[in-house]
């Protein structure tokens, strides 16, 4: 349902609900005094640091840091997005979530087309599961029993198969009520330009239902039983399902176990499950794209480690390669990535049949960390004896690590570079650091008060600091820290039209704010857990707000008020730029113009 969840119900839904028996549901909790008190299920411990309070609602480890109340415990563990652990704890006590602006017919008619969009695509997987069971699919089920693919392992995977014909599953939709043009948009069916006539994507294949982490299906994926090309073909970018972004045998691994600790990325959906029909069931797999940073982040949100599995031929080092380049911003402290690389001529699917479970599993162990698969990429056809190989072995082991988050690895890895190469760390973390420029650092203004001599800067007291905020991002944090503040902004949200993120995010925020009505700051910081957005504003959160809370309204008030005016009066150095052109043109400037240009380049200078 669209709409946004009033705050009023949020607020009802937690005083209402036990986060003593959501947790314990989850971990196994024993009293301890007012309190009670379990292993962590969030970081790998041996005595219990983590604690649940009946009285405050809320729970902690002492440990890893982790806290919060019923909803976050839930988002947390079980990877919900806020909406969604919102209708669980809802649907324990029986409750139907409310939305705001449900009754606006635009967002109903896109609930109803993603609703559709979903359900279509269930019917279709059902569709080819049952094709799979008939006489017609006989050749696959060969196939799948070559390969060693059980029937329960079929059945785990949702595994099905599309007839060899033109419009089998486009008559079987049809017959449904299904519209040939909502076939198309969701990958079904291709369209032929010339003919104008329409047919099945997926026609003798083994098809594989891509679902996402909540089991729905969202696309597909299918593959040949002999040599024709293509021998994957997925569905296309639709409504609901995104290559970038999804991953392949995700959701079957969180159903085999809700604690996972690593997870392997592999190249296709035969690896994934004939892993699993040797019991290794953390396997996921790209669609026909290398990793993303979305692939990533959403695997880092589930596991702490994650392992790529390449060829170890050339073309898998390239790829190995690329995957590096994308999982170093990701390198937070606590996160590990590894490399394994197999025998040539092998795959997963192979190797672990030749080999077996327990030793597929210990190469995985012993696969190589990201450090030493840096390290080994930049050294590769380089003699490091040589001054000059050495020089651009150091260039290019630096630009990596420049790319990583500041942290304990980072710092071990200038380490390990500066003892390979013989350089002072030192140089290096010269070679990092940023310009250190003035920042401003705001104070409380008014209305009255108007911007100092250079556009874009308010009255500030100077200082030297590479993590000072801009003018944008103070009045994002002042949102995070006191979300009440809404109330005093203007309707009109002109004022934060930049084009920077954080403006982009201030209006994303005021919006939400406005459509929920909340007041709590975890509440709006859950409705971006997850996201890039959601890491900015954490962020915002986590740092301190120096301001006194008396004065917060007048800071905000005073950073509206500037960039109104900012909006309505042109920069300085534009005005200059202007009559600079018109007298460069040839025509004469005005005696104010002439004034005024004077006086502000004096201003400038």
């Amino acid at each position: 349902m669209a709409g946004q969840i009033p705050q009023r119900f949020i607020d009802d839904l937690l005083a209402r609900v036990d986060v003593v028996e959501v947790v314990g549901e989850r971990v196994k909790l024993k009293k301890a005094g007012r309190n009670h008190s379990g292993l962590c299920p969030f970081h790998q411990e041996k005595s219990p640091s983590f604690t649940v309070s009946a009285d405050k609602q809320f729970y902690h480890c002492f440990g890893c840091g982790a806290h919060g109340n019923a909803l976050r415990f839930l988002m947390e563990y079980d990877k919900l997005r806020f909406p969604e652990a919102v209708e669980q704890l809802a649907s324990r006590l029986g409750m139907e979530v409310p939305r705001e602006g449900a009754d606006d017919p635009r967002a109903q008619a896109r609930e109803k087309k993603r609703k559709e969009g979903v359900n279509l695509l269930e019917m279709s997987a059902s569709y080819f599961r049952e094709r799979l069971k008939m006489p017609e699919g006989q050749v696959a089920r060969e196939y799948l029993e070559q390969r060693g693919v059980s029937d329960e392992i079929r059945e785990l995977f949702g595994i099905g198969y599309a007839p060899a014909q033109w419009e089998a599953l486009k008559r079987h939709l049809g017959g449904q009520g299904v519209d040939e043009s909502v076939q198309i948009e969701y990958g079904l069916l291709v369209h032929h330009e010339d003919s104008g006539r329409s047919y099945d994507r997926f026609r003798d294949r083994v098809v594989f239902p891509i679902r996402d982490i909540r089991g729905r299906t969202l696309g597909f994926g299918g593959r040949v039983m002999g040599d024709a090309k293509p021998k994957y073909l997925n569905s296309p970018e639709t409504p609901v399902f995104h290559k970038g972004r999804e991953l392949y045998g995700l959701y079957e691994a969180r159903q085999a176990s809700p604690k996972l600790e690593r997870l392997l990325i592999v190249e296709g959906y035969m690896d994934v499950v004939a892993l699993a029909q040797y019991g290794i069931h953390n396997a996921v797999a790209t669609l026909g794209t290398a990793t993303t940073a979305d692939h990533l982040r959403r695997l880092f949100r589930l596991v702490s480690e994650v392992v790529f599995c390449f060829d170890g031929d050339k073309a898998g080092r390239q790829a190995a390669a690329r995957a590096l380049e994308t999982v170093l911003p990701e390198m937070i402290d606590g996160r590990q990535a590894r490399f394994l690389f197999l025998p040539e001529g092998e795959d997963p699917d192979s190797l672990v049949r030749r080999e077996g479970a327990s030793a597929f599993e210990d190469r995985v162990v012993c696969a190589s960390p990201l450090s030493e698969f840096l390290f080994e990429h930049a050294a590769q056809g380089r003699d490091l004896a040589q001054l000059e190989s050495r020089e651009r072995y150091a260039s290019q082991v630096l630009s990596a690590i420049e790319k990583m988050p500041q942290g304990v690895l980072k710092s071990l890895m200038l380490t390990e570079l500066s003892r390979r190469t013989g350089v002072e760390q030192s140089r290096f973390e010269a070679l990092l650091a940023p310009v250190v420029a003035e920042e401003p650092e705001l104070m409380p203004f008014d209305d009255a008060m108007e911007p100092a001599v250079e556009e874009g800067q308010l009255p500030q007291r100077r200082r030297k600091s590479s993590a000072a905020l801009g003018l944008m991002g103070r009045t994002l944090q002042l949102l995070v820290h006191e979300p009440r503040l809404v109330e005093r902004l203007p309707e009109s949200l002109e004022w934060c039209d930049g084009q920077g993120d954080d403006a982009r995010l201030c209006r994303d925020v005021i919006e939400l704010l406005r459509a929920g009505g909340y007041s709590s700051a975890q509440v709006l910081l859950m409705h971006f857990h997850g996201s890039e957005d959601g890491e900015r504003l954490a962020a915002l959160a986590r740092k301190e707000l120096l301001i006194p809370g008396p004065a917060r309204a007048a800071e905000l008030d005073g950073l509206v008020s500037y960039f109104q005016r900012a909006c309505k009066t042109p920069s300085r150095q534009q005005e200059i730029d202007t009559l600079l052109a018109k007298q460069q043109s040839g025509e004469r400037l005005s005696s104010e113009e002439r004034s005024r240009l004077m006086s502000l380049l004096a201003a400038r200078d």
